[in-house]
């Protein structure tokens, strides 16, 4: 990856407009995701997102060999209602 934005994201939460979606929660059950091996530049400083729902959170996530950048510098993660495992390298610092 290359000045990618948001370069690994889950987004439960995702809105498409501007005034926001109130009380809104997710259908969707995400599990058994693997970001594996996974290396390059962000175009944010924050490289890994996962913004999972309260009423589903997001389980048995992995996260191995993940090697991401801000402008030369290290990136920062970010997780909300999430389960799962970390292996490996890791930059940014795993939050799952």
């Amino acid at each position: 990856m290359n000045n990618v934005r948001n370069p690994i994201i889950i987004d439960q939460n995702y809105c498409p407009n501007n005034q926001g979606c109130p009380r809104q929660s997710s259908g969707v059950k995400i599990s058994q995701v693997t970001f594996r091996n996974i290396q390059g530049t962000s175009a944010t400083p924050e490289a890994v997102t996962f913004d999972c729902s309260s009423s589903n959170p997001c389980s048995r996530i992995r996260l191995q060999d993940i090697k991401l950048t801000y402008m030369n510098k290290a990136a920062t993660s970010s997780c909300k209602n999430i389960g799962g495992t970390s292996s490996g390298v890791l930059m940014p610092s795993s939050c799952v």
